[in-house]
């Protein structure tokens, strides 16, 4: 793309809680921020699997997108994504035919490998009945494929005989297969399937351009997807002041640092209570770290980071995570500097 090509524009969400605020008032939140995302122009709204996280209200993307699908007219919804081990093929491709059905020609089903949880609830999640293992992870992409198809899925019986599956009986349209991941791994194995790719920039910003070029180089044309498509994730808090943007960014980025120094987890904490504790060097070091690969900045200057960001790995789409925290006075029921940062990117 031309470096002065502005990229398509969409939005991930977590579905983030902070404190004093309830699931209803973020997953309000949440929707409101979908309907600003269709009204503003913006390609698409993902929401991502996580469990069990303080912070984080995004359990259940099938549900979510359904809500958010309800809600809005234009922009396409899907998952960023679902976690395959987490769940049996046949559920997630009855999940994702019944929103296709929902919201036609709207829905995008991206697919993750990890399990977006800690080993205790993986556990809990396959009590609930046969699901996907990690290595298993190939195959379970097929099978999916198969089931939104028209055709469906042939199960054969080593005693003979077959037997047809279909996720829904009588699609018009199927949802568009992206596959996520941040590693050679997952980026050659989008290839190898011909399946758009999803580069999760946002969380692990290494490896890159890596696995951009094995993506590219090794993708297998499919009659859906005759040439590799992508596109790339990043954290993004735009705001009308640098000094504005910077204290919104700030309550993510200690999110982010708690985590990685294995700190107990909370809800996020307001924009107030992030300025008024300082860090400690460890967790500096690491917010530091991490704001080095954020955009955080005015509106202008972001686009523009943003810009050359999808120049430089040659991608029309930027899907941002806007992580932008609130301050302790703004309702509880939206999300202002969220809004805000799509509203000055779209008006860019």
């Amino acid at each position: 793309m031309s470096e002065s090509t502005i990229p398509a524009l969409s939005v991930l969400d977590l579905v983030p809680v902070r404190t004093g605020q309830s699931s209803v008032q973020a997953v309000a939140a949440s929707m409101a921020l979908a309907r600003t995302a269709d009204d503003l122009g913006y390609r698409r709204y993902w929401f991502a699997e996580h469990h069990n996280m303080p912070a984080v209200a995004s359990t259940a993307p099938p549900v979510l997108i359904a809500a958010a699908a309800s809600q809005t007219s234009r922009i396409r919804v899907g998952s960023g994504g679902v976690m395959l081990p987490n769940h049996a093929p046949l559920i997630v491709a009855e999940q994702f035919a019944a929103l296709e059905a929902i919201a036609p020609g709207r829905v995008d089903l991206g697919i993750g490998r990890a399990p977006g949880s800690d080993p205790v609830i993986t556990q809990l999640l396959r009590r609930s009945g046969t699901t996907s293992e990690v290595d298993q992870f190939p195959q379970h992409i097929t099978d999916i494929l198969r089931l939104v198809s028209d055709e469906g899925a042939t199960v054969r019986f080593t005693g003979g005989g077959e037997y047809v599956v279909n996720a829904t009986p009588a699609a018009t349209g199927v949802p568009e297969v992206w596959l996520l991941g941040s590693s050679d791994y997952s980026a050659a194995l989008a290839a190898a399937y011909g399946l758009p790719y999803v580069f999760a920039n946002h969380f692990a910003g290494d490896g890159l351009e890596r696995a951009m070029e094995l993506y590219r180089s090794q993708f297998q044309a499919t009659e859906q997807n005759p040439t590799p498509r992508t596109f790339i994730t990043a954290n993004v808090v735009a705001a009308d002041t640098q000094e504005e943007a910077d204290e919104r960014a700030l309550p993510q980025l200690r999110q982010f640092a708690r985590l990685r120094t294995n700190k107990p987890m909370r809800s996020l904490e307001t924009v107030d209570e992030a300025l008024a504790a300082p860090s400690d060097p460890l967790e500096q070091s690491m917010i530091d770290q991490n704001r080095a690969r954020w955009f955080v900045g005015t509106g202008p200057d972001v686009a523009a980071r943003l810009r050359d960001f999808a120049a430089h790995h040659d991608v029309d789409e930027v899907m941002i995570s806007p992580s932008a925290g609130s301050y302790a006075s703004e309702p509880l029921d939206v999300s202002p500097g969220r809004a805000r940062t799509l509203e000055l990117l779209a008006a860019i």
